[in-house]
């Protein structure tokens, strides 16, 4: 499944930071993390690159105007990643409170963690990650057709492998995320419905939703830039999907199975158009719009979904351009610190009901790491 253009190339291997010292104060530690991340993302947007020549040109300009990571942002990382380590299973997986969900739960713990630069082997999270891919590896030998959980955690799992390749300290490891990679890809294409989306189950007949489209298809635009051969057909057909099926255009948001709006779904279906190459679409601005103009988007008590709603919508507000990151980061900074619990963690369960899904710290992780772009796909 690799992009014959590209058979030859090798992913760059990241650096080891074994040695140095560790915090986020540390002059060395940044330098490391910034050779991982410049390093690797050279090579991938310079082959597979799916941005719009205008919006490549104007990257570094946004930047310059983007807002930092605040000294709060940074210790509320920190903190949930504390609660991470503190929860991580012996197996290395992470799971929520009723057991369920550990493709999710330990794709998202990977990711909390790859957002600041920490990957498997290295440094002082290592071993922990460490644990957490070769969890995720045993479940992908153990599966005989390749699908690993429900189509939703996937395509979590698709885009974890992705942006592991090439990133562990252990070289014997890029062969086995490789085969799972593709096996992974392979599974998702077979399973896109004729109108061009997915669901939970991996079967054409299964039918389709903008929630789950839109992580197939982010866990696809990041194999894709990792050099895993897309067809450019199927990309096609989720652009029809997203445009002709679930998108309002008097709203200009997105539905869940059609035409309705939700945020969840809106952030969603925007963030996966604007990976298939729509950013300048009318549509595709007119989502952009209807988030940004939604009242209460930042109110925790007045939105469903809060956390898979920002865990898109920063990032199409990333591939929106620099101006609308700039607006919407901070606001959606300073929610979550407020939301952190003393425990480090985001989780809104109690003793007596424990939070039965394991997404929301890692997520909320990934959205304040935003500023710090070492995940190729989150990267404009």
């Amino acid at each position: 499944m690799k992009n014959p253009k590209h058979e030859t190339l090798e992913r760059p291997r990241a650096p080891d930071t074994s040695n140095v010292e560790a915090g986020p104060a540390s002059f060395l530690g940044c330098l490391a993390a910034w050779v991982v991340c410049h390093s690797r993302t050279a090579w991938l947007f310079g082959c597979f690159s799916l941005l719009s020549p205008s919006h490549a040109q104007t990257a570094n300009e946004a930047a310059i105007d983007a807002p930092e990571l605040t000294e709060a942002a940074d210790l509320a990382i920190e903190r949930g990643l504390q609660y991470l380590l503190a929860t991580q299973n012996a197996d290395g997986s992470w799971r929520g409170g009723s057991g369920a969900y550990e493709i999710a739960g330990t794709s998202l713990g990977l990711m909390a963690f790859m957002v600041k630069g920490h990957f498997p082997g290295f440094g002082r999270h290592g071993p922990a990650l460490d644990r957490a891919k070769d969890f995720l590896l045993k479940k992908a030998e153990e599966s005989p057709t390749g699908v690993v959980g429900g189509m939703y955690e996937h395509g979590l799992y698709t885009l974890a492998l992705s942006e592991l390749w090439g990133m562990t300290r252990n070289t014997e490891d890029n062969k086995k995320i490789q085969t799972a990679l593709e096996r992974a890809v392979e599974v998702i294409l077979r399973a896109q419905s004729p109108l061009g989306g997915w669901r939970y189950a991996a079967r054409p007949d299964a039918g389709q939703d903008t929630s789950v489209t839109a992580m197939v298809f982010v866990s696809l635009a990041s194999a894709r830039q990792a050099g895993v051969l897309v067809p450019t057909e199927t990309i096609d057909r989720v652009v029809g999907y997203l445009r002709d099926q679930v998108w309002t255009e008097e709203t200009g948001g997105f539905g869940y199975t059609g035409k309705g709006t939700t945020l969840a779904c809106t952030a969603g279906g925007a963030y996966a158009a604007q990976l298939c190459g729509m950013r300048e679409t009318e549509w595709v601005q007119a989502a952009i719009r209807y988030l940004e103009n939604s009242p209460k988007v930042f109110n925790r008590a007045e939105i469903g979904y809060y956390y898979y709603a920002h865990y898109y919508a920063i990032q199409a507000m990333v591939q929106a351009g620099g101006e609308h990151y700039a607006k919407w980061y901070p606001q959606i900074r300073d929610s979550l610190i407020a939301l952190q619990k003393p425990d480090g963690s985001w989780n809104e369960g109690t003793a007596e009901k424990p939070e039965n899904y394991p997404h929301k710290t890692p997520m909320a992780i990934i959205i304040l790491g935003t500023p710090h772009r070492y995940i190729p796909v989150y990267q404009e």
